[in-house]
């Protein structure tokens, strides 16, 4: 094992290297090679999507290889058709005042999860190369097969539209020790972290930029005026879709009970199971394991398989294990987010309720990521949306497919930014945009205009506008005040002061010129203008301006 890890350190260096020099060639690319490259790689992981698919399911366990599919073709053609017309080389926007040029990071380090190992593999490959970096991916290690079969095919692709090889790199041999390595070597530039809190974690800590993922323990609020069939519909399709394995899917249902009996009967309609208190109780010590943990053995796993597992007898067509809980946190084992096509059921009475129930729902591991609504009320749906502590709030739709950007207008993403909730230093779907540095080209907009006299502290240079308005003066009413007040006060005693000593004779110069006490910018103005020098000594007070123009000038010298 310990070979192991070091081969695995030592992949981890050689990658990055490596990368490092392919992608200051990348970064010569103009914008129409960088987009026929990126639009090989789509091509060629559009052609594998279902074989990579398949990959995945069979090295995992988790998921199918249908919906598996989806969502490679989902990185490939959706996200690839979404920014393929961003700009990313040279001028990306301008203006007459500014001009925003793109620059690529350099060096992605890109932590690939077990649970959607194939799309988001491609998902950040294409995201990179389209920002002109280069990317060396470090699978979880349940993964590794799969994950180093769509970077090869990617690659090859990539190679033929021109891409250095070495541009797109993957650890073979994978261990926390390198991607570790992988995520602190001195030439990564940026990291984007999927997979574990641990991970995640450990990604912000190794002092370069990370983009992270926290975990989604996603409400979905049915509203009293909601469609009760749509709503279910659309939970299901959320939850069920790859058996849960992606962090957006619904975890809980919470219900406002003037709808509850007929959004009840729609779950069982729809191939949803109601588990009995004694059942739920069986379900709930195999999801969670004693140390109140998710057992990793139920994700991504069919319902009837898990129901089987806790010995529970369910119709074999059903989709979906539902429990009703009482409440939220460690007491209440089934309202942990739980990655696989099992619901928590609440109900409440009204909004208000509802809305502080899921924002408790959240904050037990699922801070910033992703909350949901079904709704006919847009006050009602943007009321929730302002209590939600959730970086993307899906408003009647699946919110699998909602907060990735397949059925919303969201940017089409397979990493989910959860913002300051979650620990994250963003709140955005990951996209092309934060692998890049914008520099701006700022030009002058409103004259400084400077005083005549010469000050030490700018903001005092700057002219000064009068008042619209002066208040006029009585000067006969001021003077007669003074003239009372002298009057009143008795004149003071005056003593003749002591004669002063004769000032001590200025030290002689050495080269005969005598320093001056004070310089100022109209000083060294005049001596460019007369073509002479200040000459200056170690007690000559000069202001900042007048020794920056004279430093610049050469017009100081030593008496």
């Amino acid at each position: 094992m310990a070979d192991q890890d070091l081969q695995s350190v030592q992949a981890a260096r050689d990658l990055v290297e490596s990368a490092h020099r392919a992608q200051q060639t990348v970064a010569t690319f103009d914008q129409a090679r960088i987009d026929a490259i990126c639009a090989a790689m789509a091509a060629a992981a559009e052609r594998e999507s279902l074989r990579l698919g398949t990959l995945a399911h069979e090295e995992t366990g988790y998921g199918n290889p249908a919906d598996k599919n989806v969502k490679n073709l989902f990185a490939a053609v959706d996200v690839h058709n979404y920014f393929k017309s961003l700009r990313t080389v040279g001028v990306v926007r301008e203006t007459d005042s500014i001009v925003e040029i793109a620059a690529p990071r350099g060096v992605v380090a890109a932590i690939i999860p077990s649970t959607n190992p194939t799309s988001t593999a491609i998902f950040k490959i294409l995201i990179s190369i389209k920002s002109r970096n280069a990317v060396v991916l470090s699978p979880h290690p349940s993964a590794a097969r799969c994950v180093i079969e769509t970077a090869r095919v990617c690659r090859e692709a990539a190679v033929k539209a021109g891409l250095p090889a070495e541009a797109i790199g993957c650890i073979e041999l994978t261990t926390i020790e390198g991607a570790e390595a992988l995520m602190k070597h001195k030439k990564t530039a940026v990291i984007l972290a999927t997979g574990g809190l641990g991970l995640v974690r450990a990604a912000y800590s190794s002092g370069k930029p990370a983009f992270g993922v926290g975990p989604g323990n996603v409400p979905a609020f049915i509203e009293r005026s909601a469609d009760a069939p749509k709503a279910v519909r659309d939970i299901l399709a959320g939850t069920c879709f790859d058996y849960g394995t992606i962090c957006a899917s619904e975890q809980a249902v919470v219900v406002d009970a003037a709808i509850d009996k007929e959004v009840r009967a729609q779950f069982t309609a729809q191939g949803a199971y109601f588990l009995s208190p004694a059942e739920a109780d069986s379900l709930a010590k195999l999801v969670v394991t004693p140390q109140r943990s998710l057992n990793p053995k139920i994700v991504g796993k069919p319902a009837t398989t898990i129901a089987q597992w806790a010995g529970i007898s369910v119709p074999p067509d059903t989709r979906c294990l539902i429990a009703e809980v009482a409440g939220v946190g460690r007491d209440h084992p089934l309202s942990i987010e739980k990655l696989s096509p099992i619901l928590a059921y609440y109900t409440v009475n009204g909004l208000e309720q509802g809305a502080q129930l899921c924002d408790a729902i959240l904050h037990y591991g699922g801070m910033g990521h992703t909350a949901s609504i079904h709704s006919r009320d847009r006050a009602a749906i943007l009321h929730y949306g302002m209590l939600m502590p959730a970086a993307r709030v899906v408003v009647n739709t699946p919110s699998t497919h909602g907060a990735i950007g397949f059925s919303t207008a969201l940017a089409p993403s397979m990493t989910l930014g959860c913002g300051s909730w979650g620990g994250n230093v963003t709140s955005d779907n990951i996209s092309p945009i934060h692998l890049m540095d914008i520099k701006r080209v700022a030009f002058e907009t409103r004259p400084v205009t400077t005083s005549t006299q010469a000050t030490s502290h700018p903001a005092a240079a700057a002219t000064i506008p009068p008042p619209a308005s002066a208040p006029v003066i009585d000067r006969a009413a001021i003077a007669s005040l003074v003239d009372r007040f002298l009057s009143a006060r008795k004149p003071p005693v005056v003593e003749a002061p002591p004669s002063p000593a004769p000032p001590a004779p200025a030290p002689a110069a050495k080269n005969g010129h005598k320093a001056v006490d004070f310089v100022c910018e109209d000083d060294v103005r005049r001596a460019i203008k007369a073509g002479e020098k200040i000459y200056i000594n170690a007690k000559t007070i000069i202001t900042p301006a007048a020794r920056e123009l004279g430093d610049a000038r050469e017009i100081f010298a030593k008496a």
